[in-house]
């Protein structure tokens, strides 16, 4: 079964994308569908490419940046590259997630305190 091929309605339906994400990732040679005819038929290698894709992004790696971890990917050996350089930019990647993160916390302190701090003058001029 694993290596059972998939049209693109069961790739949507398997992976929660549209079809015009599906020929998006292939126009930037992400995954490479079998094509027979008009049909475009994915196998084991798309369906995993499409997972780590749809990983990276989630993560906010850049296409370019998965297409060049998924391009390190070798078959036929070991894939020391690829796992090196994944966990480097996976690194970067949540470094600069924590730091957004504590930007975000920052703001989120500073709203909070700027907001009382209006709302208390409101409340007390409404009061005088």
């Amino acid at each position: 079964m694993n290596d059972e091929l998939m049209t693109i309605g069961q790739m949507c339906e398997k992976f929660d994308v549209t079809p015009r994400t599906l020929r998006f990732y292939e126009s930037r040679e992400l995954i490479s569908p079998e094509r027979r005819g008009q049909h475009r038929l994915y196998n084991r290698r798309d369906r995993g490419r499409l997972k780590l894709i749809l990983q990276g992004k989630r993560f906010g790696f850049s296409l370019e940046d998965i297409r060049q971890l998924l391009e390190l990917y070798d078959p036929t050996g070991d894939n020391m590259a690829q796992i090196t350089a994944t966990i480097a930019a996976s690194h970067e990647r949540l470094a600069d997630m924590i730091r957004q993160r504590d930007e975000l916390t920052y703001a989120i302190d500073d709203l909070t305190q700027k907001l009382a701090e209006a709302e208390q003058l409101l409340t007390a001029r409404k009061s005088a």
